[in-house]
């Protein structure tokens, strides 16, 4: 009897699998293996247009030519709602078969409006209307907590980013709990609203990263690759202790221990495309680790030089309003912004060349 893949064994340990690309090729790859949702952001938006430019130069070329007086801002955002309308209908099936609860495609707002909530909102609407399977993903600042609970009272389902600390993930998961509550007394129909809280687990191990470099700290370096699990796993226990109907979810992978380390019932794993086949070709046992606690003797070290870390450990550590200013929120909001421009570019290219 053939041993099943390790992707497999997680997804029987209970955690949903997800694939972080909306890459169209990748994406198939992907729910053959058992992933059963996906998501985007501009950078990876990019990144998948540079990887099939067969398919999406003629797809842009023709977006352009249906409307030869749009900008480059309304060409970009058509082309993103086509890789979305695509990629979820790949998901689809998973999203019929499993009565919607699974099967679902994150698109994010642009992160021009992450200070924006009416205009997260009024666009978070026009997205989910591509497709039935669509979650939108906003910035987990105070303006897209403010959205994220405004989409869910109407019945959209929200997968909020931007996103590295326990206050962050608590203060979404009562903006959620909100949201269900009106959309559940407005009579909307429950089995459909599931959101999501994000944890870019390996982007805040990159913040202690620049500064432990910047301000020369002297610690084991491998102490860092636990900060994003360490807060994920804290998270993840007050969820489970108040009962959130929001279900937790770690991003932004950089190693194994971010995939074998949150093995357990009840979370999602969105995992870039070369990470998962990476995983899947390793010779890890893959076991329930996401109630195993972290090493007190890291989180205590963690604490005591960065504390950038202990505002991301502690809940209450920030408030909505600080949730912007935190080093990774800067880090990775200027990230998208720059992979939208780059974004731009492309269609920039595209539209000044002869045809």
């Amino acid at each position: 009897m053939t041993q099943p893949s390790r992707m497999r064994l997680t997804i029987l340990r209970g955690v949903e699998f997800w694939n972080d690309s909306c890459a169209l090729n990748e994406l198939k790859d992907a729910v053959d293996h058992g992933a059963t949702g996906a998501t985007s952001n501009p950078v990876i938006v990019h990144s998948a247009i540079k990887l099939d430019p067969a398919a999406w130069t003629p797809a842009l070329d023709a977006i352009i030519g249906a409307d030869e007086t749009a900008t480059e801002d309304e060409i970009a955002w058509r082309l993103i709602e086509e890789m979305g309308r695509q990629a979820a209908a790949i998901l689809a099936p998973v999203h019929g078969q499993t009565k919607g609860r699974q099967g679902f495609l994150s698109m994010q707002v642009s992160p021009k409006f992450h200070a924006n909530a009416a205009r997260m909102v009024d666009q978070g609407r026009a997205l989910a209307a591509l497709a039935p399977n669509i979650a939108i993903k906003v910035p987990s600042t105070a303006a897209g907590v403010q959205a994220a609970e405004e989409l869910v009272a109407s019945g959209i389902n929200v997968n909020a980013t931007v996103s590295f600390t326990v206050s962050q993930a608590v203060a979404v998961a009562e903006a959620f709990e909100r949201g269900l509550d009106r959309a559940q007394k407005s009579g909307a129909d429950m089995t459909q609203l599931h959101p999501y809280a994000t944890l870019m687990v390996g982007r805040l191990d990159d913040l202690l990263q620049r500064v432990m470099v910047r301000e020369r700290i002297t610690i084991d370096p491998g102490y860092l690759g636990w900060a994003g699990i360490a807060v994920f796993k804290r998270t993840h226990g007050i969820f489970k202790q108040r009962g959130f109907r929001s279900t937790l979810l770690s991003a932004a992978y950089r190693h194994h221990l971010h995939w074998s380390q949150l093995i357990g019932p009840g979370v999602i794993q969105t995992i870039p495309y070369a990470w998962w086949k990476q995983f899947e070709a390793s010779d890890l046992e893959v076991e329930d680790t996401l109630d195993r606690p972290v090493n007190p003797q890291i989180v205590t070290a963690l604490k005591r030089h960065f504390g950038d870390f202990e505002l991301a450990y502690e809940e209450r550590a920030l408030t909505p309003a600080s949730f912007a200013s935190f080093g990774a929120s800067v880090h990775t909001l200027s990230q998208f912004l720059g992979g939208f421009q780059d974004l731009l570019g492309l269609v920039r290219e595209r539209m000044l060349s002869p045809r």
